[in-house]
């Protein structure tokens, strides 16, 4: 149970923002807007800023969906993982790393599993998000894996713009939406 009740998923107003968050998700509201409503002005900063870092950066989507993924694990926020995990494999990872991922602090040890760049956003990912400081080994292999800083800058943003979502989901209680019952229409 969230800890703040959802806004009802039919909420109308404010208009403008309302249509411009349905837009970005393609349909209807997600549970997470439906929380960030209570806000208008925090709604309305949240869906600029994370439509820019879904997809107005040159970070191959794999690398990103595999660090936000790691967020997810990292920090038990399901919903995130729920949400992230079909992008991954929509940007090329498979099932197998998928599962792999739920173990995410082991995920860069398998090397059949994942190529140098993904152990590398691994290795970020967890570095970042359980110690917030990087080491130097840690970023030199980064280096490897991205020579260009844009795509470095991107990656860090990334994922601690992702720690920031999966911590306002875990502090709230926010459940990943049900299957919608093919019968019916309706939840189950």
């Amino acid at each position: 149970m969230p800890h703040i009740p959802y806004l009802p998923a039919d909420i109308a107003t404010p208009e403008e923002l309302v249509t411009s968050i349905r837009t970005r998700r393609g349909g209807p509201l997600l549970n997470l807007d439906r929380m960030l409503l209570h806000s208008p002005p925090f709604a309305k900063g949240w869906n600029t800023f994370l439509r820019e870092v879904r997809g107005g950066l040159s970070l191959e989507p794999k690398l990103r969906e595999l660090a936000i993924c790691g967020v997810a694990v990292l920090n038990g926020a399901e919903y995130e993982f729920h949400h992230h995990a079909p992008e991954f494999i929509k940007a090329g990872g498979t099932a197998a790393q998928v599962d792999a991922l739920r173990d995410f602090e082991n995920a860069a040890t398998l090397t059949a599993l994942f190529d140098g760049d993904e152990r590398a956003v691994i290795g970020l990912t967890v570095e970042m998000t359980r110690a917030v400081q990087v080491n130097d080994s840690t970023f030199a292999a980064l280096r490897e894996a991205m020579p260009d800083d844009q795509s470095r800058v991107e990656l860090v943003g990334v994922i601690a713009a992702y720690n920031m979502v999966s911590r306002f989901l875990v502090a709230l209680g926010i459940e990943p939406e049900q299957a919608e019952d093919p019968v019916s229409g309706g939840r189950p």
